[in-house]
């Protein structure tokens, strides 16, 4: 079985995740990035700042290859006009596509998606998430987004041929969405 590309999408310093906020998450973020890279998968983010900066972090220094989306059309862009960091990925693909493109890109780029605070973006990944059946983990008590999923999934009344995880442990939330990944792999 290949390696899953899993994405984790969600806030980045943009979306007001204050000192504290980020305080509090940073021991989330270093267990998911540590869970990920334990379990040999890939990691895409959309080389961003935040929550999934510091996920990739903690999921580099465990020799993970982290595969970062840019908005932006090159470099230049990417550091200049959209304030992103150039060193957050292994290799950052520039689609010059904007926020919403690239957002498409995450998500079909990802096998699993992991939601991770968040706020209106990560919602957006979350949607395109949903509605192209993704197996979709929600990081409970992460804030943002991702702690009114229940909520937002019932406004939905959608059917989705994707399957949703929730839990509060990072660990055993990547479980949960690896082994449907290995049951769609069969």
């Amino acid at each position: 079985m290949r390696k899953p590309m899993i994405g984790v999408m969600g806030a980045s310093a943009n979306d007001g995740l204050d000192d504290g906020e980020a305080t509090r998450l940073h021991r989330l973020a270093d267990a998911l990035g540590m869970a990920i890279a334990r379990a040999d998968c890939f990691l895409v983010t959309g080389a961003t700042t935040g929550l999934p900066a510091m996920v990739a972090q903690a999921f580099r220094r465990q020799g993970g290859f982290a595969l970062g989306i840019s908005p932006a059309e090159n470099r230049a862009e990417h550091v200049q006009r959209y304030g992103l960091p150039d060193d957050g990925a292994d290799v950052i693909i520039y689609t010059g596509f904007g926020y919403k493109g690239r957002n498409v890109i995450n998500i079909r780029s990802s096998d699993i998606v992991i939601i991770f605070g968040g706020a209106t973006g990560t919602l957006n990944e979350f949607t395109i998430a949903y509605d192209e059946g993704k197996i979709i983990g929600v990081l409970e008590g992460s804030g943002g987004v991702a702690d009114h999923m229940h909520e937002i999934i019932g406004y939905c009344a959608k059917a989705t041929s994707g399957v949703i995880f929730f839990s509060r442990d990072p660990g055993r939330l990547l479980t949960q969405c690896y082994e449907a990944f290995s049951q769609r792999a069969e």
